[in-house]
């Protein structure tokens, strides 16, 4: 029996108090998958049929010799999804079809990359990292989602290199983030979180990193519709025969009010971000929306709106 489409499902689990630099790595249960399908899908991939078509390199970048690595990703993704949702996908030869948006695709289309075609069948982004002489690069990456970031800089880099800019992670974890992909075996899969608050839904966001200044149209009245959570979902895991690292990058959006309805969770929200240190804080451009934000949390809170949380 085919997986349902899940719900949009909250985000405040990837929300940790009090802040602090780390990985956050957990390893995913054999029932967990990394594939997620839910109420989004078709505005999902509606919204990357426009991206890969009116955005082109800047949401899709490989580097020469690539393709055998791509294949592989492509290879993957369509067998988790004839195998766990067969009443959404179906493999005839070489062609997928996608039951929910009436596409065919040619999984041997030869004006597609394979990395595209993979992408285009799920709501994850996904970026390919092959050990090099400078250490894990990025050599293929599929990102319709970015959260302040640009794609297309980043291709042949290091991690470290693309890293650079986040504050602490060249003195606290690119060491163990290093070793950690090298010691990654196949077959494992594991899973992190990492989130910001923004003043936009939009889901293609390639820049806007440390903004300081404060956005004058929101208020403690429309703060609750007007910010939302937005969490990257991020999964690892080996690729067994090129012994590759591919990333899925999952974006899921919470509105302010929906965190704030749980108490548990707007407390949590409002501890990280009173922990979280004066440089990462610029980093997340929390600035923006930092002070309204713990201000509607706490109201809420106070006012007993929040039902019980842990």
């Amino acid at each position: 029996m085919s997986k349902p489409l899940h719900p949009r499902r909250p985000v405040w689990d990837a929300v940790t108090a009090p802040h602090r630099l780390s990985l956050g790595l957990r390893r995913l249960r054999p029932e967990e998958l990394w594939i997620d399908l839910d109420d989004d899908f078709m505005t999902d991939l509606a919204e990357k049929d426009r991206l890969f078509r009116e955005h082109g390199s800047d949401v899709l970048v490989e580097l020469p010799g690539s393709r055998d690595v791509q294949r592989e990703v492509l290879d993957l993704v369509v067998e988790v999804l004839v195998t766990e949702f067969p009443d959404c996908y179906a493999r005839a030869g070489s062609f997928l079809d996608i039951e929910m948006t009436g596409q065919r695709l040619n999984l041997r289309d030869p004006t597609l990359s394979p990395l595209e075609l993979a992408a285009r069948c799920v709501q994850e982004d996904l970026v390919v990292m092959e050990a090099g002489s400078k250490g894990w690069c990025l050599s293929a990456a599929a990102v319709c989602f970015p959260t302040r970031w640009e794609l297309r800089p980043q291709l042949g880099r290091p991690m470290t290199e693309i890293h650079q800019r986040v504050p602490g992670y060249v003195e606290k974890l690119d060491g163990s983030s290093n070793q950690f992909f090298d010691g990654m075996k196949s077959g494992e899969v594991f899973g992190r979180g990492n989130w910001t608050l923004m003043d936009d839904p939009a889901l293609y966001q390639p820049g806007g990193k440390m903004q300081s200044r404060k956005n004058a149209n929101i208020n403690l009245g429309n703060a609750g519709d007007q910010i939302w959570l937005r969490v990257e979902h991020q999964t690892l895991q080996r690729l067994p025969e090129s012994n590759a690292i591919l990333f899925g990058i999952r974006i899921h959006r919470t509105k302010l009010r929906d965190v704030a309805s749980d108490e548990g969770a707007g407390r949590r929200l409002i501890e990280a971000i009173e922990t979280m240190n004066p440089a990462m804080q610029q980093y997340k451009s929390l600035e923006a929306v930092r002070d309204v934000v713990i201000e509607y949390l706490n109201a809420a809170i106070a006012s007993g709106e929040s039902s019980p949380g842990c």
